[in-house]
């Protein structure tokens, strides 16, 4: 299995990648690594903070897509009915945008740092957009 280091402002987190759920959008994302961008809380979706990625055109469609991601899991947005994204559940979500709820393609799940996911939403939430950072760490 291969993971990420995800690092939102002083937060660090170790994700696995889900290979065998969603490959296109794993390996799509891969080719990203390193990524560097902004997050911020989201507006409609819960507890979620994201990465908004505009009309960033990933070539993908949907695979293992959901609206309602579990503590500690991204997914990836496409784009479509709404921009490009990523989001990130720090807790209890329902992925939406303004145009009503979404879909997107789970690609990561925290394994390491999940005792302070609520802490870096709520640091979102209340400070600001901090910056957000993914690196490949290979096989573990």
């Amino acid at each position: 299995m291969r993971y990420l280091s995800i690092d939102v402002g002083s937060y660090r987190f170790v994700a696995r990648l889900e290979e065998e759920a969603a490959p296109r959008t794993c390996a799509a994302f891969l080719k990203l690594l390193p990524f560097s961008n902004q997050v911020i809380h989201s507006r409609w979706s819960g507890e979620a903070v994201w990465v908004p990625l505009g009309d960033f055109d990933t070539g993908l469609g949907f695979e293992n897509h959901t609206s309602h991601p579990s503590r500690g899991d991204l997914l990836l947005y496409p784009g479509g009915f709404s921009e490009t994204e990523i989001l990130f559940a720090y807790g209890s979500s329902q992925f939406a945008s303004k145009m009503g709820q979404l879909a997107g393609n789970h690609f990561l799940t925290v394994v390491e740092g999940a005792d302070q996911l609520m802490d870096m939403g709520r640091t979102v939430l209340w400070k600001g957009a901090q910056p957000i950072r993914f690196t490949d760490l290979g096989e573990l």
